[in-house]
């Protein structure tokens, strides 16, 4: 193990990717449901998919696995093209589309905007693999591609379609071909406090194609455009398969971190960084990056376990497990129980006084409580405000992740749940609110230690 964690960092990272998407597809075939598995992969493949589609719902536990992990070795393989090197971006695109894989991306309408963004090297005539990252990003409006492939321009599905193959062919490159630019200057808008980043130009993307395919083209309002009666639906749930799932898998990421030599000094000296602007694997090392990876994975499994026990329900549908991934993505960023924890009380408050206002105000029955999926969601991106946290301090992480919770449920109003980064584009829409007042108004940790140390 200590030979592994001396390797490259890019070849350390391809090897982990490798791991955790191989990891699903054996889970897969120990699912309850395996002997549907195929038949659950063909419904992922041709459902259409706005956020949130619950895909146990739609596939099945087995068929679930076995997309996450297809889509995971998918975006390993875009590791190994001519000029890429894996680092803390590439981490957070490979987790991020391996959790949205359980509940709005599948291999094919991963296709059209990864084509988009090889138009864009084959014209700025760049090597492929420096563009490995932004194809991963381009999926975060697949669900656009997959309404267009089978549904457009009704309301009932139709399956494929010539039409819709063109469409989602023509949209796709184009996403595809304008987001390399709009990833180079989307950390301008937030200054590198939302982790987030491919959130800004995704969802404004998803904002104007909404407008203008559906609002202006067709006259639908959002309340037209619904889900299919069961592609939708949040009843399906288990806390063992998913639970067990996530211990082992997290659980070896200890187990191998400390086999590979971290010591808990290496680990407290990544949890004293303040998350911002920083690559753990670079900075620290191969095996405290994969210590991080499984302790702040627990610590999200506990987070969420919790929530589920204080609303008294199961929380775990295939939103929820795709979440745990699609937040431990910034493993690598900036993200650590250290900055994260804050964020998580500050949602947690924000639940709690505003369902105290809500009976108040003379309500029955709170939809936003801290188990309801559009909060746990919500709370998911939240964390890439971490850097709030880690450069101002406790309370306004708190802060911000309140500010977060009252925004995150109005926002797909914008997109018409076609974005899936959705709360990452809500953090940033945060950091354009918050940040400006407090580079204004306040000192940073480091400031307020500097002017105790002169006096």
């Amino acid at each position: 193990m200590k030979k592994i964690s001396k390797l490259p960092e890019a070849s350390f990272l391809k090897l982990l990717f490798a791991f955790v998407s191989l990891a699903f597809i054996i889970a897969g075939f120990f699912m309850p449901d395996r002997s549907t598995m195929f038949s659950g992969l063909w419904n992922i493949l041709t459902g259409t998919c706005k956020i949130s589609t619950n895909y146990f719902a739609l596939g099945g536990y087995a068929a679930t696995y076995l997309n996450m992990g297809l889509v995971g070795l998918f975006c390993t393989a875009l590791c190994f093209l001519p000029g890429a090197k894996p680092n803390h971006v590439t981490t957070l695109g490979v987790l991020l589309t391996v959790g949205f894989a359980s509940w709005g991306i599948n291999p094919l309408n991963m296709i059209p905007t990864i084509l988009g963004v090889l138009l864009y090297c084959i014209v700025k005539k760049e090597k492929a693999g420096a563009m490995a990252n932004a194809m991963m990003y381009s999926t975060g409006i697949a669900p656009l591609i997959s309404d267009l492939l089978f549904r457009y321009p009704g309301v009932e599905y139709v399956g494929f379609n010539g039409l819709g193959l063109l469409l989602a062919l023509i949209v796709g490159l184009v996403i595809g071909f304008t987001l390399p630019a709009g990833l180079g200057h989307a950390p301008n808008i937030h200054k590198g406090y939302d982790h987030y980043s491919a959130a800004v130009p995704i969802g404004m993307t998803a904002f104007f194609l909404r407008a203008v395919l559906y609002n202006v083209m067709l006259g639908w309002k959002l309340a037209d455009v619904g889900q299919l009666s069961t592609m939708g639906a949040l009843d399906v749930a288990s806390w063992p398969l998913t639970n067990i799932f996530c211990i082992i898998l997290f659980g070896l990421c200890i187990v191998f971190a400390i086999l590979m030599g971290c010591t808990p000094k290496d680990y407290w000296n990544l949890m004293k960084d303040s998350g911002h602007g920083v690559c753990f694997s670079t900075k620290y090392g191969n095996a405290p990056f994969l210590m991080n990876m499984g302790v702040f994975g627990l610590m999200i499994v506990a987070y969420f376990n919790l929530a589920g026990a204080i609303d008294g329900a199961n929380v775990w549908t295939g939103m929820t497990f795709g979440i745990v991934f699609c937040m431990l993505a910034t493993c690598n960023s900036g993200s650590h129980p250290g900055n994260v924890w804050p964020i998580m009380a500050g949602y947690m408050i924000a639940s709690f006084l505003f369902a105290g206002i809500f009976k108040l105000l003379g309500g029955e029955s709170y939809g936003l409580t801290i188990g309801s999926q559009s909060i746990l969601i919500g709370l998911c991106y939240a964390n890439g405000l971490s850097p709030v946290t880690g450069k101002y301090g406790i309370g306004w992480g708190m802060l911000a992740a309140g500010l977060h919770y009252l925004l995150v449920t109005a926002v797909p109003d914008m997109h018409g749940g076609f974005c899936l980064y959705n709360g990452g584009f809500t953090a940033a829409l945060i950091c354009l609110l918050f940040v400006p007042q407090l580079e204004k108004f306040c000192k940073t940790k480091e400031e307020r230690k500097a002017a105790k140390a002169a006096k």
